[in-house]
Parts: C-alpha cells; structure tokens; sequence
C-alpha cells in the first residue's frame, strides 16, 4: 500500500517553469517565450517527437551554455514514451490500478538512455552556472525541471516508487523556492498542483502516512493550481490543460473537461490523443482516423 501511495504522490509530475521580468529571450529562454522553442513545444503536443528534437538541438547549437535546451530535449523523450504507453489519457488517468501502480510492461530502453543522458547534460550546465550565481533562475529552472521528469520516468515507467520519491521532493523544493521570488510565474504551479491534487485524493490513511514525510495534500487547491497554468502558462500551458482535463473527469466536473479538451483539439487539429479524449467526455462516438 505505501508503495502505491508514492506512485500516487509521483506520478504525471513535471517540473515548473519560473520566469523573471527583464531577461530577454536569449538569455532567460525558460522564462521568456522563444519563438523557436515555442514551435518546437507545440510540435510535441502534436505528437512530431522527432521534428521537435530537431528543433531543440538546432537552437541548442546556437545556445551551447543554456541548460533548457538539454531540457527540452529530455522532454522530447519523456513525453514521446508517455505517448507510446497511452499515461495521458483516461484509460490511464481513470483506471485505478494503472494509476496506482504504473504501466503495464517496460518503457523502451534506448530512448529512456536519451532521456538520462539529455538530463545529466543539463544538471551540468546548470550547475556551472551556479558557480557564477547560486541564485541562477535559469539553472533553478533546469534543476527543478530535471527532477520532476526523472521522478515521472520512475514512477510511471520505470516503478521505482522510492527512488521517484527523493527526486519529487528535490523537484518541490525547487518549485517553492522560485515560486517565492516570482509567485506569478504560473507553469510552476504544475508541479505543485499535480502533487496537491493527487496526494489530496487519496484515503485519510494514506494522507496520514504520507504527513509523517512532510507530503500533503488537497485536491480543490490542486485544480486550481492547475487552472493558473491552464490560463496563463508558458510552454507548459497544454500539458496542465490536459493534466486538468482528465482531473475535472475524475471529480465528475463534466462542463470543464470537455472545456479544456475542446480547446486543445482545436489548437492541436493534429493531435488524436486530443480529439479522442475530447470525444469520450462528451459522449460522442469515436471517429477511425483518417487513412495515411
């Protein structure tokens, strides 16, 4: 039971993105939206894994001393192996034992190696620039990040509930911090609300448990968490509607699921995760995707 309840407390995390008025998009990319990186996200969202890397790297070219490019990167990774294993949908998201415990069989070892060695890359560029600034947002934001998609990856993919454990803690931590210099930096809201939500839940047990470990939880707070991203974030924007989406499904909020799948469809046409989830919370028959 206690190892369910970390998965619990872990899974669907990813790190917050905290932004810092005055840098220019060259030098603060995590903070300030890049056109080259915002197309590169939104090519993730529709599901080009591949053409994104291509955009990231191509930018990390140019930006050899940024740690978000490598994080970008490793994104690619982790959400290409997400959508391969179907987490984000609500045949994960509502079947209680794929939710507790993780996926069926194992993720793909070569592009999980990608995905360790693209975050290994930006912990390094990180830290360096934390030698100059231990306050660097940039490298704040890397760190923070990289623990919240190494938590996903154990948890999720890899069912190593106690090892994802220690890298959500380090990820929170991080987001609070940031979020104290910059609370209206809101992509970072994800990875608390993510956390809020899930822990809060659970059964009184489990939350009693899970308190003597300095983890709480409430899911009203989560949601709304969720809702700031939802509205006003950076690259994370889709990702926390999603996230929402399948949130408001398991609390029955019906008007605001299909909301938020409605918009995504209609910014990501391309997308079936999308227009199929929207489909399924609102009731209508699934179409058969067009032939290639």
């Amino acid at each position: 039971m206690l190892r369910r309840t970390y998965f619990l407390a872990l899974s669907l995390l990813f790190g917050p993105v905290i932004g810092f008025a005055g840098d220019t998009p060259d030098h603060s990319p995590a903070f300030t939206a890049v056109s080259e990186l915002t197309a590169g996200f939104d090519l993730l969202y529709e599901q080009k894994f591949v053409e994104a890397r291509e955009v990231f790297a191509s930018w990390q070219s140019r930006h050899p001393e940024q740690p978000f490019a490598e994080v970008a990167i490793a994104a690619s990774y982790l959400f290409e192996e997400l959508s391969r294993q179907g987490v984000l949908t609500s045949d994960f998201f509502l079947n209680e034992k794929k939710f507790l415990r993780g996926i069926d069989g194992k993720p793909d070892p070569e592009r999980m190696t990608r995905f360790r060695e693209a975050l290994a890359q930006a912990r390094q560029l990180a830290r360096e620039r934390q030698k100059t600034d231990p306050k660097d947002g940039e490298a704040l934001f890397a760190l923070t990040l990289a623990a919240g998609m190494e938590s996903n990856e154990e948890s999720i993919l890899q069912k190593r509930h106690l090892s994802a454990l220690r890298r959500t803690k380090e990820a929170n931590e991080y987001a609070k911090r940031l979020l104290a210099q910059n609370p209206e930096a809101t992509d970072a809201y994800v990875a608390l609300g993510m956390a809020n939500y899930i822990i809060g839940s659970l059964g009184p047990a489990s939350r009693f448990t899970l308190w003597f470990g300095g983890i709480h939880g409430d899911k009203k707070l989560g949601m709304e968490q969720l809702a700031k991203t939802a509205e006003n974030g950076l690259y994370l924007k889709p990702f926390a509607k999603i996230v929402l989406a399948l949130a408001a499904r398991r609390e029955k909020q019906d008007a605001l699921a299909q909301k938020l799948l409605r918009e995504l469809t209609e910014q990501y046409p391309g997308n079936e995760l999308f227009a199929s989830e929207y489909a399924k919370a609102s009731g209508m028959p699934l179409q058969a995707p067009p032939a290639r």
